[in-house]
């Protein structure tokens, strides 16, 4: 049997709890266009975004570990993925969009920098005379502008709802601004879990990208709860497991307990605070999808824990350092060059100036673009 959009509209009105957003209350989109026939909003967003281009760059983009240095290791799109699923199994639990939250997820990082955290602050660096760089802004920027993929208008035309939640998408210790006319304090809870899910996503596998990579050892994670807590109760099931086999597992736990905390943390939270609406969430003054006291407390631990041991290892440094120098050298080439700018970014120097141009050009790149265009420009490298 064929289900139309209106049918699948029927439906999440009734399964949906009061204050999940609604595909057929969307805000609507930019720019005005039919209905589908067969597919709700926050579905055909979840499409537009998969069908980008700047979604399969991902690909080949760092998480952590410079992208083709181990073939298990996370790269943005993996990670990306994983932080869909995530999300999505929370957004049901509650009741909640999980197409809109699916989507949302799908969609935040689209505008990260080559070569992961280390490449977003060397184009920050380089262009903080000229407004700065910031991935998440960058993500809204490409679906609103860069990509090109309707005759009518620029960028993909997402829907409102999922550009407030790319909008809003910060650390989980950062409150969301208001911005383009937004007064609402926060945005959806569908938005909310997205943000979650990206911290819960990294916090797992830096962990097992790590001790898969020997950066990082269980004897270094013992003293962490996070970490302690999970092996216990592993060993308690499965005495015998050992090496690698226990560590996956024990990360596995890792991800259950953030999960499981996260749910039944924002439950409380959203049943005290009495929302009736989607509206209602997002004039709350703090988020509703949150942490238990004690796990922000314990993933805080691990955080500082990552950063001390992991992000700024040697090994790592070392590798990052050579891959923004390269950055660097690329962005100074094109400055000097623009004629080397593809035609769409060129035609944006008039409106955008030169300098952020040419970082939306960069921005776009892979790691082994970014790399080709440096050999072709400064000469052949290593990274």
């Amino acid at each position: 049997m064929t289900r139309t959009r209106l049918e699948l509209e029927a439906q999440e009105g009734a399964r949906l709890a009061p204050y999940a957003q609604r595909s057929a209350e969307s805000r609507g989109r930019a720019h005005a266009e039919p209905p589908h026939p067969f597919r709700a909003e926050f579905e055909r967003d979840r499409a537009r975004v998969i069908h980008s281009r700047a979604f399969r760059r991902l690909e080949y983009k760092t998480q952590v570990f410079l992208n083709g240095t181990g073939d298990h290791l996370r790269t943005r799109l993996t990670h990306t993925i994983e932080v869909a699923s995530i999300s999505r199994t929370i957004a049901r639990a509650l009741g909640l969009n999980e197409d809109l939250t699916e989507a949302i997820a799908l969609a935040h990082d689209l505008g990260h920098a080559p070569f992961g955290h280390s490449g977003e602050e060397v184009l920050d660096e380089l262009m903080r005379p000229h407004g700065g760089f910031e991935h998440n802004a960058q993500s809204l920027r490409i679906v609103e502008l860069i990509e090109r993929k309707y005759p009518k208008f620029p960028g993909l035309n997402l829907t409102w709802e999922v550009r407030e939640g790319l909008r809003k998408h910060v650390r989980f210790y950062e409150k969301p601004e208001a911005s383009d006319g937004d007064a609402f304090p926060s945005p959806s809870l569908e938005a909310q879990i997205a943000n979650l899910a990206d911290e819960i996503t990294y916090y797992s596998h830096d962990l097992d990208d790590g001790l898969d990579f020997d950066l990082i050892t269980p004897e270094q994670l013992s003293e962490l709860h996070v970490w302690k807590e999970s092996c216990e109760e592993v060993r308690g099931h499965f005495p015998d497991l050992e090496g690698a086999e226990l560590n996956s597992y024990v990360i596995r736990c890792i991800i259950d307990r953030q999960v499981q905390d996260v749910i039944a943390t924002s439950t409380a939270g959203i049943g005290a605070a009495g929302v009736k609406s989607v509206d209602e969430v997002r004039r709350q003054p703090e988020p509703l999808i949150r942490y238990s006291p004690e796990r922000l407390a314990a993933n805080r631990a691990l955080r500082r824990f990552l950063y001390q041991n992991l992000y700024y290892h040697p090994e790592v440094a070392a590798v990052n350092q050579r891959a923004c120098d390269l950055l660097r050298e690329v962005f100074h080439a094109f400055v000097a060059e623009p004629a080397r700018l593809g035609e769409h970014t060129a035609q944006r120097i008039k409106t955008d100036g030169l300098h952020r141009a040419v970082c939306d050009y960069l921005s776009g790149m892979t790691d082994r673009y970014l790399i080709e265009a440096h050999a072709r420009f400064c000469g052949a490298s290593a990274v």
